[in-house]
This record gives structure tokens, C-alpha cells and sequence, in this order.
């Protein structure tokens, strides 16, 4: 598929049982004035109007037997073939507990994309054709299970928003953000300088553009190893930001 974006904006297609939960999120913030200033483009299904009987039935019991309902085909492949094409020439995300776990980067690869879709899961799981032959990404957000898909979505949709250009106004804006990096973001701190006894650090008022960028350099390792050591290994650091780690307390024993 081709991920190069050209100058137009982003458009993402859902399908889902409850459609009427996006509409809130998309009214509001960041999402609003990047649809408003077209740069993002959403538009929502609702999968029961593609359903072949009159009472517009989507589920169905699973072969084998077991609780729950599996959520048929046909709607799901009618409602997606039909907005899209057969087959679909964007990717096609199913938002599942079973997908590959959403991060950064992942957030990073679906914005280069001119367009998505994204289809929400309910009840027990969708009926495993639609993972083989319709999906080209399966996407959780969380080792944890949800009612449906819904929430996964917006999560992705605004985690990719944000990334788009001109979304967030400033280009550099995402640059430092928490993960970014394959580290924490450093701490922030606005006015007023002393707040209860609490003071902002010297460096961040001294106006040394130089030592600014050193310390946040710093307080994002070391909040890093501190909250979330599992992601160092990975991070590219050179070989003083490496020494930093290992010679603060306790280093040595997080950062392996």
C-alpha cells in the first residue's frame, strides 16, 4: 500500500453498532478544528443498515458452542465493500483485545496514510473470516477487555490525529512527546515560579537554551528509568546518556 500523504486531508471511515458515540468527541478540541480546517476527514457507519434481515441482525451464535455472540460477516463485509471497494485500497483496522498492541510508532505509520477505516468489534469476537480476508491490521489498545470497539477507536483516531500536519499548529509540537523518543517526556512547569513553597527548577528560568536542553534531556531518562525502565533497552541513546543512567543510583539495576 502506498503510505506517502499528499496535500488533502486524512480520511477515516467507522463501522460500527453504535455510531452515535463519535459524533460528541468529534465536536470538541483538537479533532474539531482539524475537521474544520480540513485536514481530517471521519465519517461513520452503522453496520446494521448493510444487516439482510428485517430485524437487522448482526450476531449470531458460535459454531462449537461457548457464551457470548460472534458478530457475522455479511454485514460487516457489505458495509465495508461498499464504502471502500472489494477489495479495500486503504487499510482496514479492527480495534480487538487480540491485535498488536497500539504505541507511538504505530500511531506514527497509520498517519502517513491518506485514508483508514477502522471497524469496532462487539460482543464476544467478530467471525474469524472477517480477520482473514477483510482486515489488514488488528489493534488493541490495552491488555484489558472492553465492551465493544468504540473507545479503542477514538483512542487510535485521536492518537493519529494529533500526529497529521498543521493539527496541532506547531510542527514541532509532537516531537518530544512521551514515547516519541522510545522515552518519557520530561516534566513541565508554567507560572507562577514559587507555588506553595514549591519552586520551578533554576534551569528552566535561566534562559540557557543549551543547558535547557541538557536537562530535559536527563529528566526524560530519568523519568523513564524510574517509570517505565522496561522501555531503555530499546531507546536510542548514545553512549553518555548510557553512562548517565548507569552512574545514577540504582542504575545499573534498572537499565539491562
Amino acid at each position: 500500500m502506498d503510505t506517502i500523504r499528499y496535500n488533502q486531508p486524512m480520511r477515516v471511515d467507522i463501522f460500527s453498532l453504535f455510531p452515535e458515540v463519535f459524533q460528541p468527541y468529534l465536536e470538541i478540541s483538537i479533532l474539531k478544528r482539524a475537521i474544520q480546517s480540513a485536514l481530517l476527514e471521519v465519517k461513520t457507519y452503522n453496520i446494521r443498515d448493510w444487516a439482510f434481515d428485517r430485524h437487522h441482525t448482526t450476531d449470531d451464535a458460535p459454531y462449537g458452542g461457548g457464551g457470548g455472540m460472534i458478530m457475522k460477516p455479511e454485514p460487516i463485509f457489505s458495509a465495508v465493500e461498499s464504502v471502500l471497494g472489494a477489495p479495500p485500497d486503504c487499510p482496514v483496522i479492527l480495534l480487538t483485545p487480540q491485535g498488536q498492541l497500539f504505541n507511538q510508532p504505530m500511531a506514527s505509520e497509520l498517519a502517513s496514510y491518506e485514508h483508514l477505516a477502522m471497524i469496532c468489534g462487539r460482543y464476544e469476537s467478530v467471525d474469524e473470516r472477517i480477520r482473514e480476508h477483510l482486515v489488514t491490521h488488528a489493534i488493541s489498545i490495552g491488555d484489558y477487555v472492553l465492551t465493544g470497539g468504540e473507545l479503542p477507536a477514538l483512542v487510535v483516531l485521536d492518537a493519529v490525529a494529533r500526529l497529521l500536519p498543521g493539527v496541532l499548529g506547531d510542527p514541532q509540537a509532537t516531537s518530544d512527546d512521551s514515547f516519541s523518543s522510545g522515552l518519557l517526556e520530561y516534566p513541565h512547569y508554567t507560572r507562577p515560579p514559587e507555588f506553595r513553597g514549591w519552586t520551578v527548577p533554576e534551569t528552566l528560568l535561566s534562559g540557557n537554551h543549551a543547558e535547557l536542553k541538557r536537562w530535559r534531556r536527563q529528566q526524560s531518562l530519568l523519568r523513564t528509568l524510574k517509570l517505565r525502565p522496561d522501555l531503555l533497552p530499546n531507546a536510542n541513546l548514545n553512549d553518555k546518556e548510557r553512562a548517565f543512567l548507569e552512574n545514577y543510583p540504582d542504575g545499573n539495576s534498572n537499565n539491562k
